[in-house]
């Protein structure tokens, strides 16, 4: 983890968690390719392992299962992996992580490209983060014990778009103001051309 900033107060995602009370500076620094579908070299890649779903996500993709099922051609007893991790950090308390089946994620478009949760959405008029967990549209951030900062793909290397394009924080803007509020991204932005100064 990089340097730390600790905010003048915490921000609480709009489902009152995750909270993010400091902030890793080199999210303003660390670049990744932003725009996935129109990636040329990755094939994907992200989608290997799958992804952690949050519970309050796991509800709203069960409540959508029949148009989902129809939709994906994947059975919903496929979805997701038995193991259900606790973690008060993400909204309904805990996540499942999705399966991977032959290499990538159980919802990743075969015949094409990107999430299949993602195209229902928006083929149907459903604002994607209604079905998507927060885990997944923050990606290649996150929030770890109220920290925002990089995922480890980041920091290890193994995310193969990184150094590419925007910044992080550049690059996922617009999704923290959408869980987090105008006010943090105020805050960021400050901090943002602080670094830019340094």
């Amino acid at each position: 983890m990089g340097e730390l900033h600790t905010l003048t107060k915490p921000f609480p995602a709009r489902y009152g968690v995750p909270v993010i009370a400091h902030v890793d500076l080199s999210i303003f620094l660390k670049r990744y390719f932003t725009h996935c579908l129109s990636c040329t070299f990755c094939h994907d890649s992200c989608c290997s392992y799958g992804v952690d779903v949050d519970l309050y996500h796991v509800r709203q993709i069960e409540q959508r299962a029949d148009a989902l099922e129809a939709y994906t051609g994947v059975a919903r007893d496929r979805w997701f992996t038995d193991d259900r991790i606790e973690d008060p950090e993400l909204p309904g308390g805990g996540s499942v992580r999705t399966r991977v089946v032959n290499g990538a994620c159980v919802f990743l478009d075969r015949t094409d490209r990107g999430c299949m949760i993602h195209k229902f959405c928006t083929e149907f008029g459903t604002d994607y983060h209604d079905l998507k967990s927060i885990v997944d549209c923050l990606f290649p951030l996150c929030v770890s014990d109220a920290t925002l900062c990089p995922a480890d793909e980041v920091d290890d290397g193994t995310l193969m778009c990184v150094s590419q394009g925007p910044t992080l924080y550049r690059g996922l803007r617009d999704e923290l103001g959408y869980y987090f509020g105008d006010e943090l991204l105020t805050v960021l932005d400050k901090l943002e051309a602080s670094r830019r100064q340094d």
